[in-house]
C-alpha cells in the first residue's frame, strides 16, 4: 500500500507525516505523534472519546481520514493548556476515570468559543456528542454553564 505525505499543524508546530490513504486521523495522531490524549472508544463515532478541534470545530478522530487533515489546523487536549475549561472541569470535579475527560474538554472548549451566548438546551445538544459512563455528565454542564454565565458577564 503506498504512503503519502501531508502535512498539517498540530497543536501550533508544522508536523509532515507519512499516511496510507486508509489511516484514521486518530491512528496517526497516536502512533506516529505520540499524542495520546485522544482516545480510541467506540471507533464509529458516537462516544466522543477521539475529539480533536479542526480548525476550532470539534470532529470525531476515528471517524476522519488523516489525509483529510492536509493543511488543516489539529488542536488536540496536549495543545490545549493552562485553559478555564479545565481549571472548571477540576473544581467541579466534572471527570472521573478521565477516559473521556480530553474529549469532553475539547467539545466544551469548542461550544465556549463558537456559541459563547448558548443556553442550556444548546449546551445539552453539544454535550450529546460526548459519551460518559461515570459522572452522570451534570457536573460537566455546571462546568460548562458557569464559564458561559462568566464570559457573558465579564466580557
Amino acid at each position: 500500500m503506498t504512503k503519502q505525505e501531508i502535512s498539517m499543524t498540530v497543536n501550533g508546530m508544522e508536523k509532515e507525516v507519512f499516511v496510507r490513504n486508509a489511516d484514521t486521523l486518530l491512528h496517526i495522531l497516536r502512533a506516529q505523534l505520540g499524542l495520546t490524549g485522544a482516545k480510541p472508544g467506540c471507533n464509529n463515532g458516537d462516544c466522543g472519546s477521539c475529539t480533536i478541534l479542526m480548525d476550532g470545530k470539534p470532529l470525531n478522530a476515528c471517524h476522519m481520514l488523516a489525509v483529510e487533515a492536509s493543511n488543516k489546523h489539529i488542536t488536540t487536549i496536549e495543545g490545549l493548556t493552562d485553559t478555564t475549561i479545565q481549571d472548571k472541569f477540576i473544581q467541579k470535579w466534572a471527570l472521573q476515570c478521565g477516559y473521556c475527560t480530553p474529549g469532553f474538554v475539547l467539545n466544551c472548549y469548542a461550544l465556549i468559543e463558537n456559541e459563547p451566548n448558548a443556553n442550556d438546551v444548546e449546551v445539552d445538544e453539544w454535550l450529546d456528542s460526548n459519551i460518559c459512563r461515570c459522572t452522570g455528565y451534570q457536573e460537566i454542564k455546571e462546568s460548562v454553564k458557569e464559564l458561559l454565565r462568566a464570559r457573558r458577564a465579564y466580557g
